[in-house]
């Protein structure tokens, strides 16, 4: 088996290698394919940005990239030119236009004697372009003037302008820095009430004719013509229009009724009739009063288009009829549907089971007229064993079903005013209900009801904060089994501790709160670190309570203290995902996670709730391993159950942990620009980490977190990945190795040998002792977005 998949990898290869070289196949016999282009004598900090300026149309395809020989491929089998991208060819045109760029390029960089020459060779329609240049001698600055007649603009600039410039005498000259002045001198005057100004208005001289390679430089800021001096605007009355319906404002505005009321500077006028004054204006951030500040405008479209009820945000100024230099804003906003409803499913599988799940979510975004968002989520599903000769849904063993709503009001409801709130980010505080129901089919239903409210608010663009300060879970049901027949006592002998979780009621109160950082970066290809940590503790104030008013003990709960006669549970769970970000050039991506995780019970619990409970693998984990089938510790199925059918009944409930570690590395780069109207990215990676129990009680040592054991507990998998990028989502599938397994023992854990070797033997063996389990090395992995 190893062999014939070895031999079909060695014959693609061949085929794709061979194809892309043959690119000359499919051109006419003038033409000629780009194989090389060289640039000479570049200074060496500027040789990667100088290949910028060489046309995309005539620049080679990377040597060992599959975008030509794939496309010649579709191409020449399928004539359809989806896939891949044709081979660059020669065209003089744009090796002259790339030869004028390089050089124009150096010249801003200080070279102002650049000179470059372009040669071409061809032989056997390939083609090589060789640049080379003579920069000579680099020119400096000598010293920075200023010509800016307005001495009050002036002192503007010179007061911010250490903030931000990067001109200083001495330097090598450079146009960007030049370019890089004005944009800043533009962004500082109009946040400083320069309505008026505009980028022509700043000017540069440069005065070369001096010696030893030495320039001047003048920053010049001229006045409106026919004016001594720019103006400053303050803000007057503002005009906030919502248009009647989606359809946007009619054709003429005379018609329009303005509302005559004004309050804080602000005249309100709703022709929709279906928003309220405030919720509104508290994202108005031109204040009357207040000197013209672009940034505030920004601000306002960004917030205004945040609240997540308006398709279209348009922001004018009228300058006031009384010529003082006033400005009145008038912001026009046009109403997006109000009302959805989304049908989603979804089918997950993996090689002994198969099911679906559906749902039906109703939204409305603007529910009390206050931009505030709710939604109705019906869920349900159900999963099947598959085999056995019977149909896909005889064998039904798991049902779930669910109702939730969530109310998320655009503010902050807080007894205190929050100055500038939303300045950096759109704050939320969210009401959620819901309730879950699962039943394993005769083990257990699980009922459990949960309650909350949370804020969430943004500190600065790459810090938020998430803080849940009422957290009520309350859980019923039990088991289904009898645990006085041979089954129900081989099930409670295989795994009590976790059997038990199952079968308890009880309540839960706490606190949550979330802290991320740099979530704003993720989709960006830069060099960042990402931290996201989290903690959820409970019963703190619970145990208060029943110390100072007295509470019963249930001895039929494990002698714990109650309230409303149910025990409730006492326990802190923190957890941090850690992630490096690094940029290779181009697509090429490099990222490392650690995330990690602990639930410890004390006070009024021994264990925290079965939910609570991490587990290993999965599609956004451990990828070569299924969810909930890796662990805990060295944890062997076969070892602890006895019997086929308890095994069956139990999985995916006793490989559960209270503890949690992970680490992933995975380099990310780009297969094909152009395949089926979208990008394919390509991915390497590999996972390590399991989960652990750390609270006594459990009669199973080896599902213990040891530190002298760790190397012997962890699970180690690699793989390759596929992304088919759409830019508004990602599809993703991954392919998962095993490489160690620690629920065997010793070099037995290294199960990339049995793999390699065949693994039918092996596979064999491991089903005889863990049926219904088979042993799979390789997961397959679907999903959207990416993993981290």
């Amino acid at each position: 088996m190893i062999k014939k998949h070895k031999f079909s990898a060695i014959l693609l290869f061949i085929i794709l290698f061979a194809t892309a070289c043959s690119s000359t196949k499919y051109i006419q016999d003038y033409q000629s394919v780009m194989k090389k282009v060289e640039i000479d004598s570049v200074p060496k900090a500027f040789d990667e940005e100088a290949y910028n300026y060489v046309q995309k149309d005539i620049r080679p395809a990377p040597r060992f990239g599959i975008n030509v020989g794939l496309y010649n491929i579709f191409y020449g089998l399928f004539k359809t030119k989806s896939v891949g991208t044709p081979a660059p060819l020669l065209d003089s045109a744009l090796v002259e236009i790339s030869r004028a760029q390089i050089e124009k390029f150096l010249i801003s960089k200080g070279y102002f004697k650049a000179k470059v020459k372009s040669e071409i060779e061809v032989k056997d329609q390939r083609a090589k372009v060789f640049f080379k240049a003579d920069p000579g001698t680099p020119f400096s600055v000598n010293r920075f003037t200023y010509e800016i007649p307005d001495s009050t603009l002036k002192k503007v600039y010179l007061e911010n302008k250490n903030n931000f410039t990067h001109l200083h005498a001495g330097m090598q000259y450079d146009d960007d820095s030049l370019v890089y002045e004005r944009e800043k001198i533009y962004e500082v005057m109009k946040q400083n009430g320069y309505f008026d100004f505009l980028r022509p208005y700043v000017k540069y001289s440069v005065d070369s004719n001096l010696n030893n390679n030495k320039v001047n430089v003048k920053v010049i800021v001229d006045n409106p013509e026919g004016k001594k001096a720019h103006s400053v605007f303050t803000i007057g009355e503002t005009n906030i229009l919502i248009a009647p319906s989606t359809d946007g404002f009619p054709p003429s505005m005379d018609t329009v009724k303005l509302n005559p009321r004004i309050a804080r500077g602000i005249r309100y006028t709703d022709m929709s009739g279906h928003f309220r004054r405030n919720p509104i204006t508290r994202y108005d951030f031109i204040k009357e009063g207040e000197i013209y500040n672009v940034t505030n405008e920004s601000l306002t479209y960004d917030r205004l288009y945040e609240l997540n009820v308006f398709k279209n945000v348009k922001i004018d100024y009228l300058k006031a009829k009384d010529s003082s230099n006033k400005v009145e804003p008038v912001i026009r906003l046009i109403p997006q549907k109000r009302m959805s409803n989304r049908i989603e499913g979804e089918v997950p599988f993996n090689a002994g089971t198969v099911g679906f799940t559906l749902s039906n979510t109703y939204t409305n975004n603007n529910i009390f007229r206050g931009a505030e968002r709710f939604e109705f989520q019906v869920k349900g599903g159900l999963q099947s064993r598959i085999g056995n000769g019977g149909s896909l849904f005889s064998d039904i063993y798991q049902r779930d079903f669910s109702l939730s709503a969530n109310l998320s009001v655009p503010r902050l409801m807080v007894p205190f005013d929050i100055p500038m709130m939303g300045k950096n980010g759109m704050p939320y505080t969210t009401f959620s209900t819901s309730y879950v129901y699962s039943l394993q089919k005769g083990f257990f239903d699980r009922r459990v009801f949960l309650t909350s409210f949370t804020y969430d608010w943004v500190e600065t663009k790459s810090k938020l904060h998430s803080l849940t300060p009422l957290n009520f879970e309350y859980r019923f049901g039990g088991l289904l089994i009898d645990t006085t027949t041979a089954d129900g006592k081989a099930l409670i002998l295989a795994n009590s501790y976790n059997i038990k979780l199952l079968d308890r009621k009880d309540i839960t109160l706490g606190v949550k709160y979330t802290y991320t950082l740099n979530a704003n970066k993720l989709l960006l290809n830069h060099d960042f670190f990402y931290f996201r940590g989290n903690i959820d503790m409970a019963g703190n104030l619970l145990q208060g309570v029943t110390k100072v008013f007295g509470s019963k003990n249930d001895v039929s709960q494990g002698d714990y203290a109650t309230i409303l006669g149910l025990p409730y549970n006492q326990y802190v769970r923190p957890e941090v995902d850690l992630r490096m970000y690094r940029n290779l050039g181009g697509s090429r991506q490099f990222v490392a996670r650690v995330n990690a995780g602990v639930g410890y019970a004390y006070g009024n619990s021994t264990a925290i709730p079965f939910e609570k409970l991490f587990f290993a693998g999965g599609s956004n984990g451990i990828r070569a391993w299924q969810a909930r089938t890796l662990g805990p510790g060295n944890y062997n199925r076969a070892t602890r159950i006895a019997t086929e059918e308890a095994r069956r009944t139990l999985y995916g409930i006793d490989q559960l942990g209270q503890m949690h570690l992970e680490a992933n590395l995975e380099y990310r780069y780009l297969l094909l620009d152009k395949f089926f109207g979208a990008v394919l990215k390509g991915a390497f990676f590999v996972d390590a980490g399991n989960v652990w129990n750390i609270s006594p009680g459990n009669p199973q040592p080896e599902t213990y977190f040891k530190f002298k054991e760790l190397g012997n507990q962890i699970g180690i998998g690699t793989g390759l990945g596929f992304r088919y990028d759409l830019d508004y989502f990602v599809f993703r599938f991954d392919v998962g190795l095993k490489l160690k397994d620690p629920q065997f023992t010793g070099s037995d854990q290294w199960v990339i040998g049995k793999y390699l070797s065949g693994g039918k033997e092996f596979k064999n063996d491991y089903y005889k002792s863990h049926s219904p389990d088979g042993y799979r090395f390789i997961q397959y992995n679907f999903g959207i977005g990416l993993p981290f």
